[in-house]
């Protein structure tokens, strides 16, 4: 197969899974006004994060009037419309939406005026815009999002004849628009501020990375530090994966961008098609809740927590590194197994001469970091983030943002927000719904009522809530709709809110490898040419510490640093990392030799008295540990005996 044919059958692959890359494609004067838009909405919010934010539902309201109208000049209607032309319809929607967005903008000094007592066009732009958007987010994203938004809007009005604990006496339309429109409770609420401030400017400061370089480096520079171990390209993988992912945003656009480089190397090596696809799927996945953007959730989980974004990209750490540790030891273990080895160190980067050359790259991540931990706001950080990006590239030839390239970067950037700006925009519906009506609480005190009160089983009806709740959607949508719906039974058990947040994220980012959804999976799947549901099920092994960790730190929040004290947390993440390495043993069966059943068993069992806390559990977890250490060994013996 060609290269070309490759990339044909790659962008078919991404479009076929992921939604946001269905979009038209043209190269006449339409492509110019595509650009100009995107750029010019890019220019805006870089302008506004350096220079000073419009009042809240200004800045709100702009960014949405740009997504709406791109999102209607880039995304046909339906599957067979053109893809290569606007039609004049799309034009009339476009311009419409716009509109309906840009309205309060136009009119902001005179709706501030009458707040509370909205006229007969304010009604009707409300009602216009809603119509606008819900058409929007199932034009980039699914139907999915928009249904569950009208559900709710139905709720609102009908909310006398639903089961009695659910049921309220019923809003009218005028108030149910008031409230979604014409204020920051509904669709210009938190979620779509957060997207129309910090989450644009990382994905702009991802997309101007991109266009440097970013990408062939990190995996070049991942290449240099573990393609010679054992099973190296599974490590690259992760280690690739994981830092383009955190980046990124979308677990399936991960996937099928460091998947066509890193799965073909693991299959090469001996990994076979199911595994490759599966290590790939888990990896990009994790980018979601490994720091510093987690798929946009942790602006939107500070917001709601109220408390500076660098906690809770802190807090966010140990468990994701968690997560990255039980899948790296499994591919080590895998490939043991297997007796596979890592590439000759011929045909592997130089580590030294690649810093050398392109480590100057590395410096606009480091500076964000150094900024948060500064104090300095996301919004800030991630400006001097784009402004040392840009600064840095003239350095190296190779990595120059020329003018070209920098207006790509703006397009790009404009474009990679769409999707989260509808998501958002949408959910909002769904968060002014459960404001409005007090719905939160209504769910929560059921599913405490189920569950009788106790904390386990309402943690286990959380988790399939959340993982039916997340399935198909976007991370931002995901946390956003499994936060307001799920994590407040959490609060009413006494769980502390940064591991309630925590919780209903992992489990709502675990739809993207739960089938039979499992979109990264499939993903994963396509590219490797293996069964999608034998990766799905490869992809939850080699995740379990992601389903399993979130149940430790509700119980024990020590480790997202909740009642902080260094002697605690280091015992309560030095057992972890023992219980996430039993967890691996457990899963794949190997260490040393292979393990019958029993001893898997045995195995699971000590990794979870390890990871719950407590002394006497982390004593039998040693105790396991060393037992099973030095059975392995012997058996080892006997074996090569």
């Amino acid at each position: 197969m060609s290269d070309v044919n490759k990339t044909i059958d790659l962008d078919d692959l991404r479009k076929q899974f992921d939604t946001e890359a269905r979009y038209r494609e043209f190269d006449d004067w339409q492509a110019k006004l595509i650009t100009v838009i995107a750029v010019s909405m890019s220019i805006f919010h870089f302008y506004t994060s350096g220079f000073g934010l419009l009042l809240a539902l200004q800045q709100r309201a702009v960014h949405l009037a740009f997504v709406m109208g791109l999102v209607f000049l880039l995304y046909p209607a339906r599957k067979n419309s053109p893809k290569n032309k606007i039609p004049i319809t799309d034009y009339i929607l476009a311009a419409v939406a716009t509109y309906s967005a840009l309205y309060l903008v136009i009119n902001f000094d005179s709706l501030v005026n009458r707040a509370g007592l909205p006229t007969q066009t304010d009604i009707v732009m409300g009602f216009i815009c809603i119509i606008m958007l819900l058409e929007a987010t199932r034009r980039v994203s699914s139907p999915v999002l928009p249904c569950i938004a009208i559900f709710f809007i139905v709720y609102c009005f009908y909310g006398r004849f639903f089961p009695q604990l659910f049921q309220h006496r019923g809003f009218s339309v005028k108030r149910i628009i008031n409230h979604m429109y014409l204020g920051t409770e509904g669709i210009f609420g938190i979620p779509l501020g957060v997207s129309a401030t910090f989450v644009f400017m990382f994905i702009l400061f991802g997309s101007v990375l991109e266009q440097t370089g970013l990408g062939k480096f990190i995996i070049d520079l991942a290449m240099a530090l573990a393609g010679h171990s054992t099973g190296g390209p599974a490590k690259v993988a992760v280690l690739s994966s994981g830092l383009m992912g955190s980046i990124s945003g979308s677990s399936v656009a991960n996937v099928c961008t460091t998947g066509m480089f890193t799965i073909p190397l693991m299959k090469s090596v001996g990994y076979t098609n199911h595994f490759a696809g599966a290590v790939e799927a888990v990896a990009s996945t994790g980018g979601q809740i490994m720091p510093p953007v987690m798929g946009a959730a942790a602006f939107i989980m500070a917001q709601f927590l109220g408390i500076p974004y660098i906690q809770v990209a802190m807090a966010a750490i140990v468990p994701a590194l968690l997560y990255y540790f039980a899948v790296m030891i499994q591919v080590h273990l895998e490939a043991t197994r297997l007796g596979l080895k890592g590439l000759p160190k011929e045909q592997l980067p130089k580590l030294m001469p690649l810093l050398k050359k392109k480590g100057l790259l590395l410096i606009p991540i480091i500076g964000i970091v150094y900024f948060l931990i500064a104090g300095y706001t996301p919004l800030k950080a991630a400006f001097n983030g784009i402004v040392m990006s840009i600064i840095v590239s003239y350095f190296n030839k190779e990595t120059w943002l020329t003018p070209k390239k920098l207006m790509m970067a703006f397009e790009n950037g404009a474009r990679g927000a769409i999707g989260v700006a509808c998501a958002c925009a949408t959910v909002g519906i769904i968060v002014g719904t459960a404001t409005l009506t007090g719905l939160g609480l209504r769910i929560a005190s059921a599913v405490v009522a189920i569950a009788g009160g106790k904390l386990l089983p309402t943690l286990m009806l959380t988790m399939v809530a959340c993982i039916l709740l997340g399935a198909g959607l976007p991370t931002t949508a995901n946390f956003i709709v499994t936060s307001t719906m799920c994590a407040p039974a959490l609060f009413q058990l006494g769980v502390a809110p940064i591991a309630a947040y925590m919780f209903v994220l992992y489990f709502g980012i675990a739809a993207d490898l739960s089938p039979p959804v499992a979109l990264a999976a499939y993903a994963g799947a396509g590219i490797a040419g293996a069964d999608p549901f034998k990766t799905g099920g490869t992809a939850i092994k080699l995740a379990l510490a992601g389903f399993i960790v979130p149940y430790i730190y509700a119980f024990n929040p020590i480790l997202v640093l909740v009642n902080f004290t260094a002697g605690k947390f280091a015992i309560a993440v030095g057992t972890a990392m023992l219980g996430v390495f039993l967890l691996g043993m457990s899963s794949v069966g190997f260490y040393k030799v292979s393990m019958p059943y029993y001893l898997r068993a045995v195995a699971l069992g000590g990794a979870i008295c390890l990871l719950i806390p407590g002394l006497y559990s982390d004593f039998i977890g040693l105790a396991v540990l060393v037992g099973l250490h030095l059975l392995q060994v012997v058996r080892s013996k006997r074996v090569l005996a």
